[in-house]
């Protein structure tokens, strides 16, 4: 799923491409994508691209009468451009908004089809789209402690909730808990003041890298070849890979349709994780730490 670095380069890109240019209409290309009606497609047309912001892992798309469009791109929506007179791309398209100057189409991958599409007007319907999650660029380390230790959960789970920080998903809390150097499994109220602050540091560090990582690489167009699994991570989708500062075999957790990546050696003291199928499988030949692995 695009998450925050990936979201912010698409909404500055859609901006320098699009800010100020007039949207001919909204073609809807498949009908479950569109989860409002209210206004229709039909009532955007002739508007003008006033702005283009992000609410969490949400684009948004700001035009003159105080409409939007909010795209959520879920794990498999990105964001396309096509020069004027150009078709969108077959089976995978959505939505497409035609504008004077070329066409933004929203695709998808697969046949799941959970990217979604809502047509709100007024600010007040736009801000039932945002969950709550803070900023991490926006608030303090006592402010970050706070939301963080409210309650009671694992750092990973923590990372990830959309009501407690904005836009923070499976791979880059995976880099942020390395960059830490703390175990996705340890209880935020059980952390040091020390240990909070280096996990705040770590999220502003990662993200920023990231987004800039992502900007140079998308240049004057839309990013391309938007993924949750890149060379240049340290540790997510890296399982089995060595550990780029300690050199150890990357660790992993699997549940559902997720996975956890760690290094033992760096973030849990050598000791493995209990990964929820393997070690039922496995029972008392669970190795317990990264050194019975051999």
């Amino acid at each position: 799923m695009p998450e925050l670095p990936d979201v912010e380069v698409y909404v500055e890109k859609v901006a320098e491409l699009l800010a100020g240019k007039t949207l001919t209409r909204i073609a809807i290309l498949n009908p479950f994508v569109l989860r409002s009606v209210r206004p229709p497609p039909a009532g955007f047309a002739g508007r003008r691209l006033c702005a283009t912001r992000r609410i969490g892992k949400r684009v948004v798309l700001e035009f003159e009468g105080d409409l939007f469009a909010v795209l959520h791109l879920m794990i498999a929506g990105r964001l396309r451009w096509l020069a004027v007179g150009k078709k969108p791309p077959g089976r995978i398209a959505l939505a497409a908004f035609e504008f004077e100057n070329g066409t933004l189409v929203l695709t998808e991958a697969g046949s799941k089809r959970r990217a979604s599409l809502h047509l709100v007007h007024g600010t007040q319907a736009l801000a039932a789209f945002d969950p709550g999650g803070v900023e991490l660029q926006e608030v303090t380390v006592e402010q970050f402690a706070q939301r963080l230790t409210h309650e009671n959960h694992t750092l990973k789970r923590a990372l990830t909730d959309p009501h407690s920080f904005a836009g923070i998903g499976n791979a880059y809390s995976d880099e942020i808990l390395f960059r830490a150097k703390l175990s996705p499994l340890s209880l935020t109220q059980n952390l040091a003041p020390e240990e909070i602050a280096r996990l705040f540091a770590a999220c502003r560090e990662v993200l920023d890298e990231w987004t800039v990582r992502l900007r140079e690489q998308a240049g004057a167009g839309l990013p391309e070849n938007v993924t949750a699994f890149r060379l240049e991570m340290a540790v997510h989708g890296k399982y089995g890979q060595p550990c780029p500062v300690c050199g150890s075999p990357i660790q992993r957790i699997v549940y559902a349709e997720n996975e956890t990546n760690y290094c033992a050696r760096c973030q849990t003291g050598g000791r493995l994780l209990a990964d929820r199928s393997l070690s039922r499988l496995l029972h008392a030949s669970w190795p317990k730490s990264i050194d019975e692995l051999g």
